[in-house]
């Protein structure tokens, strides 16, 4: 399988240069974030604090998530729901930011990251993508960019 990690900051244009690049060379685009979002959700489904390992790492358990492509675009399961836009409200955003920062939560994930990767070409963008998901990566790409260009970037996205 022929794998390509996208690293970088926050705001940097990860995504979207991954998903020209996956369009373009017709492989899979890995969202790793939609990942996060999803524990994000199903924590806040639950009304744990997504700041406290202790209250979100026993919930893990209960959370089965399943990444799938339907006509070319990915879908993530949570317990057999496909969640759709449901994880890209803005409140889920901030509780995928926080329940990321959990080691839990990362070791969590690292599985269906590495799965994807196994069975399909891929580009992948994210955190630790290069180093940690794909460290044997055929193309690592770190890709940054001034801090007015990743503000300017983030306020047209939440627009």
């Amino acid at each position: 399988m022929f794998k390509i990690a996208i690293d970088g900051p926050s705001g940097a244009g990860k995504s979207s240069v991954a998903k020209a690049l996956s369009k373009k060379m017709g492989i899979v685009y890995v969202d790793t974030g939609a990942l996060y979002r999803t524990v994000g959700y199903y924590i806040r489904s639950v009304g744990a604090d997504p700041k406290s390992a202790e209250q979100v790492t026993p919930h893990l358990k209960d959370i089965n998530i399943e990444v799938k492509y339907e006509n070319g675009t990915q879908c993530v399961y949570l317990n057999g729901e496909n969640l759709g836009d449901k994880i890209r409200e803005p409140e889920i955003s901030m509780y995928a930011s926080a329940v990321s920062a959990i080691p839990a939560v990362r070791a969590f994930l690292l599985e269906t990251q590495k799965s994807v990767a196994r069975s399909n070409n891929v580009v992948m963008d994210g955190r630790d993508i290069g180093t940690v998901i794909l460290p044997d990566a055929e193309v690592k790409i770190f890709l940054t960019a001034s801090v007015e260009c990743r503000a300017k970037r983030r306020v047209l996205e939440l627009k």
